[in-house]
């Protein structure tokens, strides 16, 4: 199988094509600028001269982005995942691309990363024994020495100060991006001051658990002050100064380079359940999984090389667009994690 990653320099890029370069029934293509930019005029016609079986893009910030990859390898005749985090471009995927993936004969999944391939992953596996499901509540605590690419702060900058809506006791809630600030537990690591992030999980999950009252995500920066000071540009941008925060990515990440000395390696994602057991009384357990030695941004890559895998095995016949959402088991990333020496558990915890 012929797999072609657009952005296979990049940060996540580069770790795909590392990946998947050994594989034997794969050959990996690098593509990029010039001619596999995005904006090239011959994008299309250039990507099909290459007639890759499957397309994975990589090519972030996904906020804003059309979704013309998508229809372009499938044009080619190749299957396309995507590491999209952007929440409009994820939800709006199987509408803009199910007709032309079914028509193809292709599979086209979006958000093939750690939202929401990984995500809902993770309540899948949580959820069952559960008579109902009543909120989920996930962070992310990403390394400060961890490697961090401008096109992924562009992205989750992109959205701070700026309105969006969660899903909070059963209604539709408005908060702003990288406000709202709190300090969590994020398990095994000590608390961290964490804000909203503006994330596909918040639009799809109360669609995919029926009966969920409450999804919530949240970030938290290892340096506080350098969280605190993400928050200050974005409480300026919530009340009307017209900051690009978004194309200074660049300068930050400068400036967080600056702070690296007070941070560590050390990431964690933490998923909490609050449920009701079948015996009728309350529940809440947590799902973790630590990330050592800078190792962090392995984790956003594990979905797609996943299925990258069982695509050219031949393990997968379905056709359509859809977000990644059921197309991987917990279990099935469980080697992932250990050759990465990430530690994973189960934790319940104490009802109030």
């Amino acid at each position: 199988m012929r797999v072609l990653v657009l952005g296979g320099r990049g940060n996540f890029g580069a770790r795909i094509v590392r990946a998947l370069a050994g594989e034997p029934e794969m050959e990996v293509l690098v593509g990029g600028r010039p001619d596999l930019a995005l904006d090239a005029p011959n994008f299309a016609r250039n990507l099909a001269a290459l007639k890759p079986s499957l397309v994975i893009h990589c090519v972030g910030p996904f906020q804003g982005q059309d979704y013309r990859v998508a229809l372009a390898s499938l044009a080619a005749g190749a299957h396309y995942l995507d590491l999209a985090d952007g929440r409009d471009f994820v939800a709006g995927f199987s509408t803009a691309v199910d007709e032309a993936a079914k028509r193809a004969g292709k599979l086209a999944l979006t958000g093939v990363s750690t939202l929401p391939a990984l995500s809902s992953a993770v309540v899948d596996h949580l959820r069952v024994g559960f008579s109902a499901l009543h909120a989920i509540d996930c962070v992310i605590a990403p390394g400060q020495h961890a490697p961090r690419g401008e096109a992924t702060l562009a992205a989750v900058m992109s959205y701070a100060g700026r309105p969006f809506t969660v899903w909070n006791e059963g209604a539709w809630r408005e908060v702003h991006g990288w406000r709202g600030l709190e300090w969590r537990e994020v398990h095994p690591l000590v608390p961290r001051l964490s804000a909203y992030c503006d994330v596909p999980d918040l639009e799809l999950f109360p669609q995919r658990y029926d009966g969920v009252k409450r999804v919530v995500f949240r970030a938290a920066l290892e340096i506080a002050i350098q969280h605190r000071g993400l928050a200050m540009l974005a409480w300026l941008r919530q009340w009307g100064l017209p900051l690009p925060i978004e194309k200074l990515a660049r300068p930050m990440e400068c400036a967080a380079q600056l702070l690296d000395r007070l941070g560590s390696g050390n990431g964690a994602m933490n998923v909490v359940l609050e449920a009701q057991g079948q015996d009728g009384r309350a529940r809440k357990v947590r799902w973790h999984v630590h990330a050592p030695n800078n190792h962090g941004p392995e984790i956003p890559c594990m979905a797609a090389i996943l299925l990258a895998r069982k695509l050219a095995r031949g393990e997968l016949s379905a056709t359509g667009a859809a977000p990644c959402m059921g197309w991987l088991s917990l279990d099935e990333f469980a080697p992932q994690f250990a050759k990465w020496n990430m530690t994973t558990g189960v934790t319940e915890l104490e009802t109030r």
